[in-house]
């Protein structure tokens, strides 16, 4: 069994490969990285508020975050 985060689980992306992202209401609350990608390459996951601009940005990374409908 592999934990959520491990290098070896393919069903997981890696993290951080694209500057920016497009996220739906369905997958807030929006982390950076998102539970889709491994961790174990990547920063601490962070919480970015998203709702009320529509746009965020990662402090660690700078990959830009765009909500769409």
């Amino acid at each position: 069994m592999t934990h959520p985060t491990d290098a070896a689980d393919s069903r997981l992306e890696s993290a951080n490969t694209e500057t920016e992202y497009e996220v739906r209401r369905a997958d807030l609350p929006l982390s950076c990285p998102t539970p889709e990608q491994k961790l174990w390459n990547s920063h601490p996951r962070v919480y970015l508020p998203i709702e009320k601009t529509g746009t965020a940005t990662c402090p660690y990374c700078s990959a830009r975050y765009r909500l769409v409908d």
